[in-house]
């Protein structure tokens, strides 16, 4: 099938792929966000000694500016999690029954390295489960060469059981050490879906026009009605080739397994994904994502050299149509796997080594303002926003939970016997208490939505874990300054150095005995 293909800018990883100035320039805004991040830190620092009762003012401006932002992301939440429950409530099937929608094509690629059995077969079977024509279905279980001959005979196995339940159902098998490739999801996703292309859409003279691509993380465990609601986005969506769209992740998969800890920062993610849906001008596609055949064979698939590909898909399309592209948030959950071990330290790892893969998104930065710079095509108004969006968000993830709970002492604590003797100095400890105090208070709408998504509890899980489930807010405080500042800062300084980051795959099916 011929496709005429739009510009594609260079699939750029890291500056030491580029040669002259060039690489000096994409070098310079690598080094912007760690940059930023650091000089805010630091000046904070400087400030307190030198002159604390300037810091002091900034302090008190910056809890005020920090409480309005609360208040304003929480309006965002409680929106997102009405439009859902509303979602969940409605009748997709009779919403389709007006829509031409039995020419729609759902290739469904999940890859996999060596994650236990029982987790890939939890997810095809959600998919086997799902009110949609399963006919309709083409599954792409993407392994990896270097998973070694019992990732094959898992695959083998699903494959052998799933393979009348679906129209079409494939094995791939990424090679190991391909040139140019970072192993990884992207790498096998690219792959995966090139194969597919060859072996299902062209085998069967499928339009690309008519196929869905949703690449989903190998825990996702999909609602009954999940390609129903995507279908009709898909349909009713202006100009669909040039959209992605974005479900909002719940970790809910092992929930009542998981320790506090875990549970806490997987919950901040979702909040995080839902508030991001209702400002959809700043939503990327993240974690499973669906978009359409005819567009990822246009720009070239998914990044091969790349940690974060699961946004950058997204940038790379943005670039490609000159600005001209959009997520639509569907405002309808996919259910992941919460990350924990069975011991406590080890969760804690895996957690921090999780957050600093996403917070490595911060390569996305270079990539986005080199071809901003390069591209003249793209609206001025459209490069300033995303550039600000961009900046302003991986430097509130590094800075503002330390600015906050860290540093806000600060000028109390070093700023001098003359300071300390200020009414200022006695009541900055109170008011920045007061204000904490007014913006904790939000996590009881938090409390309430974690709630009301809870799967039922299994059996063996007495009552009272209801209560943990209210309590573990109260770690919010410690679990957004280490759990996320500390690894965006970890992410951002390591760009900021070249020292980059490969992709670490989080384990899969752990609990918490």
């Amino acid at each position: 099938m011929e496709v005429q293909h739009p510009f594609k800018p260079p699939h750029i990883g890291r500056a030491s792929e580029l040669k002259g100035r060039d690489r000096v320039l994409y070098r310079f805004l690598e080094m912007l966000p760690g940059t930023l991040a650091w000089g805010t830190i630091l000046g904070a620092i400087i400030l307190s000694y030198f002159t604390p009762t300037l810091m002091a003012f900034f302090i008190i401006a910056f809890d005020l500016y920090w409480l309005l932002k609360t208040v304003f992301l929480s309006i965002h939440l409680r929106q997102n999690w009405k439009r859902m429950k509303h979602n969940l409530d409605l009748d997709w099937s009779e919403m389709l029954k007006t829509l031409k929608h039995e020419h729609v094509i759902h290739l469904i690629i999940l890859p996999f390295y060596n994650e236990p059995e029982s987790v890939i077969r939890k997810s095809i079977q959600a998919l086997s489960d799902s009110v949609y024509d399963k006919k309709k279905f083409a599954i792409v279980l993407a392994s990896e060469e270097r998973a070694g001959m019992d990732a094959h005979n898992t695959a083998q196995n699903i494959l052998n059981e799933y393979r009348d339940t679906f129209g079409y159902f494939i094995i791939t098998k990424h090679p190991a050490d391909i040139p140019g490739e970072m192993a990884g999801k992207g790498s096998n996703i690219a792959y995966a879906a090139e194969e597919a292309r060859k072996e299902v859409l062209d085998a069967n003279n499928i339009s690309y026009e008519n196929v869905l691509v949703s690449a989903f993380d190998i825990d996702t465990v999909v609602y009954p009605k999940y390609f129903l609601c995507l279908t009709w986005n898909f349909l009713t969506t202006e100009n669909p080739y040039r959209t992605s769209y974005q479900p909002v992740p719940l970790y809910n998969n092992n929930i009542w397994d998981a320790p506090s800890l875990a549970r806490v920062v997987a919950s901040s993610g979702t909040f995080w994904q839902m508030i991001q849906q209702e400002r959809p001008e700043k939503l990327a596609t993240f974690s499973s994502h669906s978009v359409s055949f005819k567009t990822l064979y246009e720009i070239g698939y998914w990044q091969k050299n790349m940690v974060s590909e699961d946004s950058r898909i997204y940038w790379n399309a943005l670039m490609a149509y000159d600005g001209d592209y959009k997520v639509v948030p569907l405002s309808y959950p996919v259910s992941l796997d919460t990350n924990t071990t069975p011991h406590l330290w080890s969760t804690a790892k895996n957690i921090y080594k999780q957050q600093r893969r996403w917070g490595w998104g911060v390569e996305n930065v270079p990539y986005i303002l080199f071809n901003f710079i390069k591209n003249p095509r793209i609206p001025f108004k459209k490069k300033m926003s995303v550039t600000f969006n961009q900046l302003e968000g991986f430097w509130s993830l590094s800075t503002n939970p330390i600015l906050i709970f860290l540093l806000g002492w600060l000028p109390v604590t070093i700023g001098g016997p003359a300071f300390k003797a200020t009414v200022l100095s006695y009541n900055l400890p109170v008011f920045t208490r007061d204000i904490m105090i007014l913006a904790m208070s939000g996590l009881v709408i938090s409390a309430i939505i974690s709630f009301s998504f809870l799967p039922p509890r299994p059996e063996g899980k007495g009552k009272h874990r209801y209560a943990f489930m209210v309590l573990q807010w109260v770690l919010i405080p410690f679990t957004i300054t280490f759990f996320g500042a500390f690894p965006g800062l970890d992410a951002q300084t390591r760009l900021l150095f070249g020292k980059y980051m490969g992709f670490w795959v989080t384990p899969k099916g752990g609990v918490n005995n």
